[in-house]
């Protein structure tokens, strides 16, 4: 084996060596998340040279196939909905094994049903092969020279009452709604009052949103918050998708499992809880399936300018 090769085991990549050549091995490593029947992340890509805000939802999908041109994963979904993404969309995917990330520009070729097993299919997602990837630094997984990612911001309450979630969600419910044109009539009075409906908590701290699965999401804690995790397995969640979402998501979340990552920092697996109030769950996957909507019809928009410029230029 060459010295310049990442040393990989079925498990993953024990060893890497520190070099620049770190790259250049790359294929056989995505080949391996393959085989193991492991994941990618990937977002849609936002154009920050342009003064543009924002942050990006970071979808955990599982890698189905590999070719020679292309990736093949399963579409993203979230509490039992699908995430469309438009064919020719231009995304953002990462390449995790341990503590090395890598991350690469594709573009989404669009739909197909694959054949998991003789009985199955699932719906998947084709997405360009690129010819390179970059390395992340430690000192910041989600920054490259061609693209960054920002993770969106997350407070996080312990849930003291969990029965007291209901009347918080639906004031929740009812701020979003009032503020999306939907047409439904909210008092005057009440509005002042409805951002600060809380259900019975402890003292808030902050998160950072990692990543989004189907019935759940993963999350950054500080080192100095973490301890909060042990003590504590229900909280309430406030989730920040400005500016295509006018008003932070709130529900209720359930830590399953947690590591500690290298900067001493947690990353917690958290589930939706819904326990208390089940119709608060197809609103809250609504609103995530808006908010990529909105994202998807900007970078298009953004194309179409830029494709006019050219033709008057």
């Amino acid at each position: 084996m060459s010295p310049d090769e990442p040393v990989c085991t079925q498990m993953g990549v024990t060893n890497v060596p520190a070099n620049r050549s770190r790259t250049t091995r790359w294929r056989r490593c995505l080949e391996q998340v393959h085989q193991r029947n492991g994941s990618l992340e990937i977002a849609i890509s936002r154009d920050y040279d342009e003064g543009s805000e924002g942050q990006h939802l970071i979808w955990r999908v599982r890698l189905l196939d590999l070719s020679e041109s292309e990736v093949v994963v399963e579409q993203p979904m979230t509490l039992g909905q699908l995430i469309k993404i438009r064919q020719g969309i231009e995304l953002v995917a990462i390449i995790t094994i341990g503590q090395n990330r890598w991350m690469f520009t594709t573009t989404n070729l669009g739909d197909v049903d694959y054949q998991l097993n003789a009985n199955k299919k699932v719906p998947a997602m084709r997405m360009v092969l690129p010819e390179k990837v970059e390395r992340c630094q430690r000192r910041n997984y989600y920054r490259v020279e061609t693209a960054a990612l920002r993770l969106p911001e997350v407070e996080m309450w312990p849930l003291l009452d969990p029965k007291s979630v209901v009347i918080a969600e639906r004031a929740n419910e009812l701020c979003i709604l009032e503020n999306s044109n939907s047409g439904m009539a909210v008092d005057e009075a009440l509005k002042p009052q409805l951002d600060e409906v809380m259900p019975e908590v402890g003292p808030r701290f902050n998160a950072s949103l990692v990543n989004i699965g189907g019935g759940g999401v993963g999350l950054n804690i500080d080192p100095e918050d973490g301890y909060n995790l042990s003590r504590h397995k229900l909280f309430w969640i406030r989730i920040t998708l400005s500016p295509e979402l006018e008003h932070p998501i709130c529900l209720t979340g359930k830590v399953v499992h947690t590591h500690m990552e290298s900067n001493l920092s947690t990353y917690a697996g958290v589930s939706f809880d819904f326990s208390f109030n089940p119709d608060h769950q197809r609103f809250v996957s609504d609103q995530i399936c808006k908010y990529i909507a909105v994202q998807q019809r900007n970078q298009l928009r953004r194309e179409s300018e830029r494709e006019d410029e050219r033709i008057s230029a």
